[in-house]
């Protein structure tokens, strides 16, 4: 990542963009902006930015639609704003890769704050305290360009889900509950609640059990997760 780092503003709001842009200037970052879901598309190909930060309600392509486009291609962190502060919202993108939402209205130091704890995450996190491609009978894990290969075939997954699975499996057999797995992946700052996690854990199984013996998540009821691999 570049030592300035380049933020995307997508959002449908003047003042938004006028407020963080401000904020991200004194901090010496510097910034783009999109006004509509389409222009966010383009902008993303055209700017390479480090960090986005998305709103959930957007003209022509919703914020939704931008996440799950920009998450087949790129592990971008994105910031999701949302008016509505309902937890479906909240939740969906979370599941679609967001790395992290705001409600509405917010405090433009707010944001700058999780910006900064979003990319630092993103520069001193898994990979710090763990290898960064594991490999088990079937599976591999890979946190360089976040890709998880199951009998050899590369499964779409989202950032967050690889980081779980990645840090689940770095400890096999260890048990670790939904606030140390929030804490690891979001953030110490990170405000969300513990079914995200539960609902990331649902989706990786999906993705990788397939009736498979070897590895699995396993639920420790009244405790957390942990992955077993077969000799672990």
């Amino acid at each position: 990542m570049a030592s300035v780092s380049h933020i995307l503003i997508c959002d449908d709001d003047t003042v938004v963009h006028e407020s963080l842009g401000l904020y991200l200037d004194a901090e010496h970052f510097t910034h783009a902006s999109a006004f509509d879901g389409e222009e966010a598309l383009t902008m993303f190909e055209r700017e390479h930015p480090d960090l986005i930060i998305l709103d959930l309600m957007m003209p022509k392509i919703s914020g939704t639609e931008v996440c799950r486009e920009i998450r087949k291609t790129s592990s971008v962190p994105i910031i999701m704003l949302t008016a509505k502060g309902e937890e479906i919202d909240r939740v969906l993108g979370l599941e679609l890769g967001a790395d992290d939402y705001i409600v509405k209205p917010f405090s433009p130091r707010e944001v700058i704050a999780r910006i900064k704890a979003v990319l630092r995450r993103m520069n001193d996190g898994l990979q710090s305290v763990s290898p960064s491609v594991l490999r088990f009978p079937g599976l591999e894990i890979n946190l360089d360009n976040y890709q998880v290969k199951v009998n050899g075939q590369q499964v779409p997954f989202t950032p967050k889900e690889v980081e779980i699975l990645h840090l689940l499996a770095s400890h096999p057999g260890q048990v670790m509950d939904r606030e140390h797995i929030l804490s690891k992946v979001w953030g110490y700052d990170y405000f969300g609640d513990t079914r995200t996690v539960d609902t990331h854990i649902k989706r990786i199984r999906q993705k990788i059990d397939q009736d498979n013996p070897v590895y699995g998540l396993i639920t420790v009821y009244g405790v957390g997760y942990k992955f077993e691999a077969s000799g672990s």
